[in-house]
């Protein structure tokens, strides 16, 4: 396959400046251009066999102007020279036929980044060879089916992805910033007939050296597996509910999604008039970091330039901050917290870093030690949550809770409730681990509602 001629770091900066030039000189008042490269190549493997190698190269420009309180973004993949000045000026002309928005227009100068930026450790020069690639998968699936019980597969695979990002606008922010990421991932089937089990693992760092080896993803992913043979069915009751880290992720994703600026503004959000209330018992604390090294999502500036640091979102129970980009914090009179993320044909809009909620003291073990009856999900189904009252209702799987030990495992469940009702009644463990970049330690909720038989 041929190779994209990618220009030099420098050459990026140099054209996105250029490019805002130009718009200015057509007769915008503000611009900014954002630029993404990026490589990847990964593999799939299932039954010893290589099914395919997915190889790309792309390059993505957007450029975004002014006039007055006006916007237009037009993107473009195609870099050449002669591509520039049709570009500005479909992009000038859109903003003059652009509707009036008064919360529009770049981010405030005093509120950018200042070089020079941490060292966030988030790119690996590291290049894996397609056969690196197809040995790691090969050998993660070949141990799991070696593994007593395993019957199936469903595939391994293994890949990387390394991204530049480039950012400049017409008040003189010009910075750009590297990321890599690798991973590998397995899914299983235990049992055979009508009492078959699947499930998964699956590792992604921004370093080769910190992905979990073959072994340990083969291990997790036939365990897992393993564990789901022979599921019963629950009756239906009130008990406490637990989840497990893979899933506890997204108790927090729907609190972010509650707390972002855009949905504060809209009055589409169950948090809406609820900053500075306890909304969480006093020993849960949410914290958003992008300066976390090698953290899933960290990244030395936003989307529009604006400086980014540790923000707590929830402190001893009580909501303290939206996430605020530069439109949404204009529409709430306020400023941006440096939580805007964007693509190259949409505007920013506030989203998360590395959101997680710090870990509790107990462990694990302790948190469901005095449960007589209760359910403990490791796996949820469908996307059934109101953002605007909170109402919530997932099929799911995972295991019973007896006495204080997790025992058999159910399936063919839902759990339900509301989120606010929830979070008032949430407990966390002490196992947090940085994976995914929405990250929860295991969370026990008291009396949800689980639908069975």
């Amino acid at each position: 396959m041929s190779q994209i001629a990618i220009p030099s770091t420098a050459d990026h900066l140099d054209r996105l400046e250029d490019l805002i030039k130009k718009a200015l000189r057509a007769g915008a008042d503000q611009a900014d251009a954002i630029f993404f490269t990026s490589r990847s190549e990964s593999v799939s493997w299932r039954l010893g066999k290589l099914e395919d190698i997915e190889r790309s190269e792309n390059v993505d420009l957007g450029l975004r102007v002014f006039i007055g309180q006006k916007q237009a973004i037009v993107s473009s993949s195609d870099l050449s020279a002669q591509n520039m000045d049709p570009l500005v000026e479909r992009a000038v002309s859109m903003a003059r036929h652009a509707p009036q928005d008064r919360f529009a227009g770049l981010a405030d100068p005093a509120l950018l980044a200042q070089p020079p930026f941490e060292d966030l450790d988030l790119y690996d020069t590291t290049t894996p060879s397609a056969e690196t690639l197809q040995d790691m998968a090969r050998e993660t699936e070949a141990l799991a089916l070696a593994t007593e019980g395993i019957t199936n597969s469903q595939g391994a695979g293994a890949g990387y992805d390394k991204v530049e990002i480039v950012l400049c606008n017409s008040d003189g922010f010009a910075q750009s910033y590297r990321r890599s990421s690798f991973s590998l991932s397995l899914s299983v089937i235990a049992g055979a007939g009508t009492a078959m089990e699947r499930d998964y693992a699956y590792s992604s760092k921004h370093h080769l050296a910190d992905l979990d080896s073959p072994a340990e993803i083969a291990r997790e992913a036939a365990e897992r597996a393993l564990r789901r043979l022979n599921p019963r069915k629950a009756a239906t009751a009130q008990v406490p509910v637990v989840y497990d880290p893979r899933v506890s992720k997204t108790l927090l994703g729907h609190f972010a999604g509650a707390i972002n600026g855009q949905s504060i503004a809209r009055g589409t959000s169950f948090l809406k008039d609820r900053m500075g209330d306890r909304i969480f018992p006093e020993h849960i604390t949410i914290i958003d970091d992008p300066h976390i090294v090698r953290g899933p999502s960290s990244r030395p500036f936003d989307g529009e330039g604006v400086a980014n640091d540790k923000l707590v979102l929830v402190e001893n129970g009580i909501l303290k901050s939206w996430f605020l980009d530069s439109s949404s914090a204009r529409q709430l009179g306020l400023k941006s917290n440096g939580r805007a993320s964007r693509g190259t044909s949409s505007p920013p809009a506030p989203s998360s870093t590395n959101i997680y909620i710090a870990p509790g003291k107990l462990s694990p073990e302790e948190l469901v030690a005095d449960i007589a009856s209760g359910f403990y999900v490791t796996e949820l189904i469908g996307m059934g949550v109101n953002g605007i009252t909170g109402d919530y209702s997932r099929g799911a799987s995972g295991f019973w809770i007896e006495n204080g030990q997790i025992t058999y495992p159910v399936n063919e469940v839902t759990v339900a409730g509301n989120l606010k009702d929830m979070y008032r009644h949430m407990q966390a463990a002490s196992d947090l681990e940085f994976k995914y970049g929405t990250d929860a330690p295991t969370l026990r909720i008291d009396s949800m509602m689980v639908a069975g038989n």
